[in-house]
């Protein structure tokens, strides 16, 4: 008897229509034991989510077209079955744990209805059973008060609490295989170690098989048995984690081994002045209750922030989330009304209102950690890149155009695509265009709002570097927020630790990474050393 779960050979998918079908994935061959986690690994637009949602023919019909090879699941051929075996199997057999919970989860529905529901299609049960049922899961993956959570709207939950229920969701039915496409991206370090450790227990109890599909080379030497390298819609490498690791063999995984964030930040002058000073910065945002919607509580997003930020310099703001990071950073150029002194040049910012605070808007710039949403999509890149000039100054079209095409330059984008529109360019791409949005200002001091998080190893390398050459030659101040520890000691040279809106701990980035004081910094430390 076979141990063997999954079976893919020689599976060419292309997608198009009318003829024109261009392939996606080149004879992929790839197999899945009882109890085994295989990582397929590689950059957006390699392939691995495809050849995921293959195995369940997720892919859209009509464009998507299965041009060879097959799919074996337990002896049963995938491509060949019908619609009523595949829900049969979908979500009972196979489960699947998508990237962005919020997508996943339908916002209209409360939790307990949405894993109710998949219990009464896959196992019959009637509602007070499978109720019962889906409580006890939510306490399973870790959910607190399940009793309370299961009445939830998704939206009322925090990220790492939609990913667990989205865990429970897709192990509830007892599968013998987890699909789990990237579950982990936008978490921080301490909740994606929670929620990989949950994955590793309840693979153990159910004994079951694992795809997990990720970027984070960090992640694949938690947690996989075997790895799969993919690249260009091709399996280039498949081998034991130790092995593949400790010696890969083909080009491309060396380079995504060699892509971990790695260097020093760049040498700056101990003696600068001042740009920012932060003393005693308060955000607390009020609760409502009652008929007259009296203030009754406090979200305590940031209490008693202190900091210096010297010109040239670099701080990382690091902490889990919720932890009141970009709440500071907002707060600090102006997008959310805070207490405390807020100091810009050592000229007081934070009495002053929207009129008074433009001639600083141009020297204080940002760059958001998603930049699909932050980018008008109805606006080309040369658009995007160049609205802040048409607000700031008074320059003709020529010297515009001009200005945008030094400043993709800059970011080493190609000025000749910068009437194409953003859903044009690659993720990595796409961050490039707001750093030249915010660097044809020529500001002083930007703040980063996890401007690599979502971005592949290779691509975070490439734009962290682009940072700190950016930094030496214009003398930018940087605020750094992010939750991976090794970007912010590539780039920072003092962090802050940040939990429930309080500094827990501060002090020059290599010392503190070395010789962590608290207990939260070691253990955010120790997390990001795997």
């Amino acid at each position: 008897m076979t141990n063997r779960v999954l079976t893919i050979e020689n599976l060419s998918i292309g997608f198009g229509r009318r003829g024109e079908v261009e392939a996606v994935t080149d004879s992929v061959s790839l197999s899945i034991n009882k109890g085994e986690t295989l990582a397929l690994v590689g950059e957006s637009g390699s392939g691995k989510s495809v050849t995921a949602n293959a195995i369940l023919k997720l892919l859209p019909k009509g464009s998507a077209h299965y041009l060879n090879g097959s799919i074996v699941f337990d002896d049963t051929d995938m491509l060949s079955c019908s619609e009523r075996q595949l829900r049969g199997i979908r979500g009972g057999r196979i489960g699947m744990i998508f990237q962005e919970p919020m997508v996943s989860l339908n916002p209209l529905h409360k939790i307990g209805k949405q894993l109710v529901e998949t219990l009464a299609v896959h196992r019959g049960m009637r509602q007070s059973k499978a109720e019962q049922h889906a409580v006890s899961w939510l306490e399973k993956v870790g959910i607190r008060n399940p009793e309370q959570k299961i009445s939830a709207y998704p939206h009322e939950l925090s990220g790492g609490e939609r990913q667990r229920v989205m865990i429970a969701m897709a192990l509830i039915n007892e599968p013998e295989l987890l699909i789990a496409d990237e579950p982990t991206t936008a978490l921080d370090v301490s909740v994606q170690a929670q929620i990989l450790d949950l994955l590793k227990d309840l693979q153990k109890e159910l004994g079951m098989a694992m795809l997990f599909i990720t970027h984070d080379l960090s992640i694949v030497r938690r947690i996989a048995d075997r790895v799969a390298v993919m690249q260009n819609g091709q399996l280039v490498e498949v081998g034991e984690c130790l092995r593949v690791f400790n010696s890969p063999e083909h080009a491309y995984t060396k380079k995504l081994i060699e892509s971990d964030p790695r260097g020093l930040p760049v040498y700056v002058d101990e003696s600068a002045p001042a740009l920012l000073t932060v003393d005693k910065l308060k955000v607390w945002f009020p609760i409502t209750g009652g008929i007259f919607k009296r203030v009754v509580s406090h979200v305590k997003a940031v209490t008693d922030m202190s900091f210096s930020l010297k010109q040239g310099h670099s701080i990382g703001l690091v902490g889990e989330s919720g932890s009141g990071k970009s709440t500071t950073g907002m707060a600090i150029i102006k997008l959310v009304s805070s207490e405390g002194d807020i100091r810009y040049r050592e000229q007081a910012i934070d009495a002053l209102d929207r009129k008074a605070m433009l001639p600083f808007r141009s020297k204080m710039q940002v760059v958001f950690q998603d930049p699909f949403s932050a980018l008008n999509p109805r606006m080309s890149v040369a658009q995007v890149i160049g609205e802040g000039l048409r607000v700031h100054t008074q320059h003709d079209d020529d010297t515009l155009d001009q200005m945008i095409c030094e400043a993709m330059r800059e970011v080493d984008l190609d000025p000749e695509s910068r009437h194409r529109y953003p859903n044009e360019f690659s993720g990595g791409q796409r961050q490039r265009i707001a750093i030249a949005r915010a660097l044809i200002l020529q500001p002083e001091f930007i703040l980063l709002d996890e401007p690599t998080s979502s971005l592949d190893r290779t691509v975070q390398a490439q734009v962290l570097d682009l940072l700190k050459s950016l930094q030496e030659k214009h003398g930018l101040t940087y605020l750094f927020i992010s939750h991976d520890l090794n970007v912010v000691k590539s780039l920072c040279h003092y962090t802050i630790v940040m939990k429930s809106g309080e500094i827990i701990e501060q002090g020059e980035t290599q010392q503190m990474f070395a010789t962590p004081n608290q207990p939260y910094t070691q253990e955010l430390v120790a997390l990001s050393s795997f």
